[in-house]
Parts: structure tokens; C-alpha cells; sequence
């Protein structure tokens, strides 16, 4: 190929060439180009674009799908928008299983600890692959292995949602529709009914005591869910190390922020997109083609929780495969590397920071080690990572436990919990993404700035969860009737002849406008209906109150029992003896008027949320600044095994067990413990928040420490071409002013 640029009147058909039509070469580090001193210069790049030809690692696709039409693809804008869409999927299956985990927990009967252990299986797996994969994929085609990833979260996708083909919707379900005899019909006999209505009754009689729930065999669906995760784990090492340094490599530097901004708010959408999702299936029943007796506003309902799984998987595949089209190298990236290398042949200086050593070591196991000891001796790496650590700690609750905390602290839906949680307050995150990208972009701060500003986030968070401390809803807390008596206990109570150790929870809500776990629970011995409601009477635990103006009207006694019949006395004294021997209640709780402390709830987690999103992109601007450019995928990758080591698998089950330590009442099986039904939403509420800023705060304070090691630390393409100037000018100076041999 000709040194020299062609003339437009002698090469017309050249210049119009463009690197779809350019010759195919083979896979080089650089293909054979002969450059002119006047080619390197920025001004002739997308000149020299035209005539540069593609090779195997800037060509998209693979196989017999490659080049072509296809190549016009092969760019940054499309490879973050689609990335950022991938990504989006990617957030909402973490999304769509912390909306529908309340309804997993209810179905197979798990604690909130083994719920926790179960969404850390992600992160085991991870620490033990992403430094190294991150290491390897660094060096290889980094699309094809990021479509590997994708293809593990497609597994895991349908790994969770096998135990309800295996196990389907469970006796507890089914027996809350019209189907399976929820209502009476002629099949059902009058002794099945008989007994069915004795079971949440108080039973005086020890040989009719409730029989224990055998658990149907919850351990396996928890071993199937956890399998999810630690194929799911694999995806995400791969998804979030390799996928942002590819973006990051093929980017110039002062474009870095917009497009990374872009693409987290892309993936931002995932969450919500998750949450609504989660939303629109636990509205649908377990089993849909069944007729359930209650709506979804019973604690008792289970919603479809595995229908989303499908969609997620469906979605992901097709992702999958379009974006291993990518090639290694985008073709602009590529050359603009090629452009720097020859600049530094020819003693010229470098257009772009954003360079690649074309004598890269190839990958080995010693190399690795050698990496991974470089990054432990980097200071502002190893702090950025300790603050992380305590940040995400103490974030972790609430990205996973927020859905539950809301229909525990505030009495909504599962529904209505992750609907708020994946659009409310994500949109809010969105705009902090957005916002902050713009800013950047257009402001260039300094390293040291961006650092101020963790700082400065950080410190907002932990004022949010100190004020999520006193959120909370004095109806919700004084509703509820512990009625349960104490084991080992000598003192009597109101049910402590009912036998109500293995009845299921089944709330009702008492003339006294109280909750109680069940209708055994308030003492209720007796029940019929009313207008298609189920009252329950003779409730040893409730008392009518005399004081109460409808008591009055309902029970009218005579002026004067002297001056009172035969009749009238025989009344009174009914009336009396019913009120002694107890209240009644309705099926279903009472209603609880939680909306202005919701409210005031969300108004604070979407200010959290918009400010913590802000802080998005200066983190990630200062973590890939700090290291080398060679180190950068290997980083990320270390990086995330040190979160996962000491963030993501211990946060979720300390918190989990906490949750578990607030529990009063909980669902019992033959073999044990099962689901908790119902917590003590005060201490829950101090204790969570409280040690959640805690560690947000020790993240405050390494950020300090991290904003003191940056002074120096370069962030933008102009401040590293002023930092070259520099060094250049004192080279000069220093050759001057040295004295001749």
C-alpha cells in the first residue's frame, strides 16, 4: 500500500473505501500500513480510517456470520448500548429474586438466614474464578467470553425456576383455592370439611391437636436455588470485569464518563425492569389455572414467582449471541493504538492516553502472580477496595431485603413492595447516573474532586439510614397480639389449652380491631359464615369492651333488672354469659393505615438513591485511573473477589440472621423451623439501620484516605498529555543547564 495519501483526482475510488471493504487480513498485532509522519497527525484520522484494513480481530462476527453489513456495528455507541442493554437483564434477574423472595421463603418454608446463604452463592462462586478469569479473558477475545457469561445467567435462569416444575405450587397453595375444596362443594365429604375447619380452631381436646407440617422437602429447592447462584456467579465475573475494561479500552478517555453513565443507566432500567416484573407475576396466583379464595393483599397469597425466570432467560439468550458478534478490538480503537505506537517509534508524543502495550507478555501463571502483587502494593487501589468493602456491606440489606422490609415495616403487598422498589426509586437512580456523567464529562474534574465527592455521598447515605431509624408505623407495631404461650411456663393464658403449636399462620382480626397469628391463637372455638366472610366466635383471648358506643347499641339491657321480666333476664343473662366466655373475630387482619410513614420512607430511599447514583461514575473513573492500563481487567476482577470475599457473602447472611433474630412467630414443620411469619418491626427497624450506617461510615472514612492518596492521580486525556508536556519541558531544562563533557 502506497506511504503517501492518494490524490483525489488519481485515487477517488480509494478514498471512498471504507474498512467493510477492505481486504480481510490475517490475525496480526498490527497489519502491514506504511504511515507518513502527516497520517499520524489527528486531523487525518478518519482519513486513514477509510484505507485502514480490518483483520480477524476487528472484524465482526464469527464463522460463516462475519464482515459485511455486520461491520457497521462494530463501534463504541453500539456496543454500550447494547452492552448497557444486556446489562439491564442481567440487573433484573438479582432484581427479580429479591422481589419475589418473601414468596419463595413462604412456599419452601426457608429462614431468612438460608435465604442469605442462598444469595451469596453467586459471590462463592466468583471469588474463586473472577481475579482468574478476569486474567485470562483480559488477554483472549473478551466479547466472546462476556457472551459466555450471559449464556451462565441463562443456567441460572432456569436453574431457579425448576423446583416449581419439580415440586409445583405445594398442599399450602392448593389448599387456598376452590379447585382443592377451599370452598365447599359436593365431592368434598362433610367429615374432610368438618376437619378442615377444626384446624385452626382451639381444640380443648388433646386427641384432635393440629398435625405438624411435614415441609414437603425443602432442603432440595434450597439446593437448587443455591446451584443457580454459583452458575450465575460465573456469568457476573465475567459480565461486570471483562465487559466495562473492553468498553473502557476501546474508548477515548474524555468520552469515558458520558458512555459509561449511559451504559449504568442502561442497566439501571434492569432493576426496575426486575421489580415490575416481580410486580405483574405475584399478582398472578402460584398455580394460574386454579381459582384462589383470597387476593393478594392476604398474607397467605403466593404468587407466580417463577413465570418471570422464563421471560429473563428467553430475553438473555438472544443477548447472548449478538454480542459475541463483537470483534476483539474495535476497528477505531485499533488503529488509534497503531497510531500511538508509531508515534512512540518515531520519538513523536501521544495523541491518546487510552494505550495498549503492543508487547504485551502473553497470559502465564507466573505473569498472574506477578499482577496481582503489583496491584497489593498499590495504595489508592487497596483503600478504593476497603472502602468498597465497607460500603457494600452496609448497602447489601437494602438491595436485597428492601421488597421484605416494606411489607414487614409499612403492610404492603409483595406486589406493591417490588413495584416501589424497581421504579420509584430507580428512576431516581437513573437521573443521578445521567446527571452525574454530564457533569463530568463536560467539567473534567480532578482526581481529587472526584474522590471529595464519595466522600460526600457517602456521608448522605449514612444520614438516610439514621433517618430510616425513625420511619417507622406505630399502628403497624401495636396491632399485633403475641398470644403465644412461653415454653416451660407455669403461668396460664387466654389459648393455653388450644394446641396451637403446629397450626399455620392464618391472621384474624379481632372486635378488639387487634391482629392474632390465627383463630386458635385468639382462643376462637367456633365459626360460621356471614355474607361470605368467616366469623369466628367464642374467642377466650378477646373481650367485647363495655365502653364501646356499638356494644351499647348491639346490646341494649333493661332500665331495671327489678322491674324486668322472666324474658328479658333470661336475655340479659345470654348476653352477659356470651360476653365472658369471649369476643369474635373476622378472617383476614385488620387494616392498617401505614401510607404517610410509607410515604416519607420512599421520599428518603429515592434521595439516597439519586445522590448514591451520582457517585457512580467518579467511582469507577478512580479505581481504573489508579492502576495501569495493563492491569485494568485484572483489577476489576481482583477487585471483586476482594468484595465478594468480605462484602457479598457475609452482608447477606449477617443480615439475614439478624432478620431471623427479630422473628416472634414462626411457621413450624415435623422437622423443625420454617418461614417467619411475623417480626418485631421496632427492634428489626433500629437494629438493621443502625449497623448498616455503621459500616458506611468505616467506607467514609477509607474514602478520606482515598481522596488523600489521588492528589497526583490523572483522570482525563488532557491532563495526561500535560503531564507528558511537563516531563518533557524538565528533560529539556535538564539537558541546557548540564554543563558539555
Amino acid at each position: 500500500m502506497s506511504s503517501k495519501l492518494p490524490p483525489e483526482q488519481n485515487g477517488s475510488e480509494k478514498k471512498n473505501q471504507s474498512p467493510l471493504e477492505a481486504p480481510l487480513l490475517s490475525n496480526n498485532t498490527y497489519p502491514q500500513f506504511d504511515f507518513t509522519d502527516k497520517m499520524l497527525d489527528e486531523e487525518h484520522f478518519e482519513e486513514v480510517y477509510r484505507r485502514y484494513p480490518l483483520t480477524d480481530d476487528t472484524t465482526c462476527g464469527f464463522g460463516a456470520f462475519r464482515g459485511g453489513i455486520m461491520q457497521k456495528l462494530a463501534n463504541k455507541k453500539v456496543y454500550v448500548f447494547f452492552y448497557g442493554l444486556a446489562g439491564s437483564i442481567f440487573g433484573a434477574t438479582y432484581a427479580y429474586f429479591n422481589g419475589t423472595i418473601t414468596t419463595i421463603e413462604k412456599r419452601y418454608k426457608i429462614p431468612s438466614q438460608n435465604t442469605g446463604i442462598i444469595s451469596v452463592g453467586n459471590d462463592i462462586s466468583s471469588l474463586f474464578v473472577s481475579a482468574i478469569l478476569a486474567y485470562y479473558a483480559g488477554k483472549g477475545h473478551r466479547p466472546r467470553w462476556l457472551a459466555f457469561g450471559l449464556f451462565a445467567i441463562v443456567l441460572f435462569c432456569l436453574l431457579t425456576t425448576l423446583p416449581h416444575f419439580l415440586y409445583g405450587p405445594g398442599q399450602q397453595a392448593l389448599s387456598l383455592t376452590k379447585e382443592y375444596g377451599a370452598s365447599e362443594n359436593d365431592s368434598v365429604t362433610i367429615e374432610i370439611l368438618e376437619k378442615q375447619r377444626k384446624k385452626m380452631l382451639c381444640n380443648l381436646n388433646t386427641d384432635g391437636i393440629a398435625e405438624c407440617d411435614t415441609g414437603e422437602n425443602n432442603f432440595m429447592p434450597q439446593v437448587l436455588l443455591f446451584s443457580g447462584q454459583l452458575v450465575a456467579g460465573v456469568g457476573q465475573s465475567l459480565f461486570y470485569t471483562i465487559g466495562v475494561a473492553y468498553m473502557d479500552d476501546n474508548i477515548k478517555k474524555s468520552k469515558t464518563p458520558a458512555l459509561i453513565s449511559l451504559s449504568y443507566f442502561l442497566r439501571l432500567l434492569g432493576p426496575a425492569g426486575g421489580y415490575a416484573l416481580a410486580s405483574f407475576a405475584l399478582k398472578i396466583y402460584i398455580s394460574p389455572d386454579l381459582t384462589p379464595t383470597i387476593n393478594n393483599n392476604d398474607p397467605r397469597w403466593l404468587g407466580a414467582w417463577w413465570l418471570g425466570w422464563l421471560i429473563l432467560a428467553c430475553s438473555l439468550f438472544g443477548f447472548a449471541f449478538f454480542m459475541c458478534m463483537f470483534p476483539k478490538e474495535l476497528p477505531r480503537a485499533a488503529l488509534r493504538r497503531r497510531i500511538a505506537s508509531e508515534r512512540r517509534k518515531r520519538g513523536m508524543k501521544t495523541i491518546d492516553g487510552n494505550e495498549k502495550d503492543p508487547d504485551e507478555i502473553p497470559a502465564s501463571l507466573n505473569d498472574m502472580f506477578v499482577t496481582f502483587k503489583r496491584l497489593l502494593k498499590n495504595a489508592t487501589f487497596m483503600l478504593n477496595n476497603i472502602a468498597a468493602i465497607f460500603y457494600y456491606f452496609g448497602y447489601m440489606p437494602y438491595w436485597i431485603f428492601t421488597p421484605k422490609y416494606i411489607e414487614i415495616q409499612y403492610k404492603q403487598s409483595a406486589s406493591v413492595s417490588s413495584f416501589v422498589t424497581g421504579t420509584v426509586a430507580l428512576v431516581f437512580s437513573a437521573i443521578g447516573v445521567l446527571s452525574s456523567g454530564v457533569v463530568i464529562s463536560k467539567f473534567k474534574p480532578k482526581a481529587r474532586y472526584l474522590a471529595f465527592w464519595n466522600v460526600f455521598v457517602g456521608s448522605l447515605s449514612v444520614f438516610g439510614m439514621i433517618a430510616y431509624i425513625f420511619l417507622g408505623c406505630a399502628a403497624n407495631e401495636n396491632s399485633v397480639v403475641f398470644n403465644t404461650p412461653l415454653p416451660n411456663s407455669s403461668v396460664s393464658t387466654c389459648n393455653s389449652n388450644c394446641h396451637c403449636d403446629f397450626v399455620k399462620y392464618s391472621p384474624v382480626c379481632g372486635a378488639d380491631n387487634k391482629i392474632y397469628i390465627s383463630p386458635c391463637h385468639a382462643g376462637c372455638k367456633s365459626s360460621h359464615k356471614d355474607n361470605g366472610t368467616k366469623i369466628f366466635t367464642d374467642c377466650s383471648c378477646i373481650s367485647e369492651q363495655f365502653d364501646d358506643d356499638n356494644d351499647f347499641d348491639e346490646y341494649t339491657l333493661p332500665p331495671s333488672v327489678n322491674e324486668a321480666n322472666d324474658e328479658d333476664l333470661t336475655t340479659t343473662f345470654e348476653t352477659i354469659t356470651n360476653l365472658i366466655k369471649g369476643g369474635s373475630a373476622k378472617d383476614g387482619s385488620c387494616p392498617i393505615n401505614c401510607q404517610k410513614e410509607f410515604v416519607m420512607f420512599l421520599a428518603v430511599m429515592c434521595f439516597l438513591k439519586f445522590s448514591g447514583a451520582t457517585g457512580r461514575a467518579s467511582n469507577f473513573l478512580v479505581g481504573v485511573r489508579c492502576v495501569e492500563e495493563r492491569d485494568k481487567t485484572v483489577a476489576m476482577g481482583f477487585g471483586m473477589a476482594f468484595m465478594c470475599l468480605f462484602s457479598f457473602m457475609p452482608s447477606p447472611i449477617f443480615f439475614g440472621t439478624l432478620m431471623d433474630k427479630t422473628c416472634l412467630v414462626w411457621g413450624k414443620t415435623c422437622s423443625g423451623t420454617g418461614n417467619c411469619w411475623l417480626y418485631d418491626t421496632e427492634s428489626l427497624r433500629y437494629w438493621l439501620n443502625a449497623i448498616a450506617a455503621g459500616f458506611v461510615t468505616l467506607g467514609v472514612i477509607f474514602d478520606i484516605a482515598v481522596w488523600y492518596c489521588v492528589k497526583d492521580l490523572k483522570i482525563f486525556d488532557e491532563e495526561i498529555k500535560d503531564k507528558e508536556i511537563e516531563t518533557a519541558d524538565k528533560e529539556d531544562e535538564m539537558q541546557i543547564e548540564s554543563p558539555p563533557n
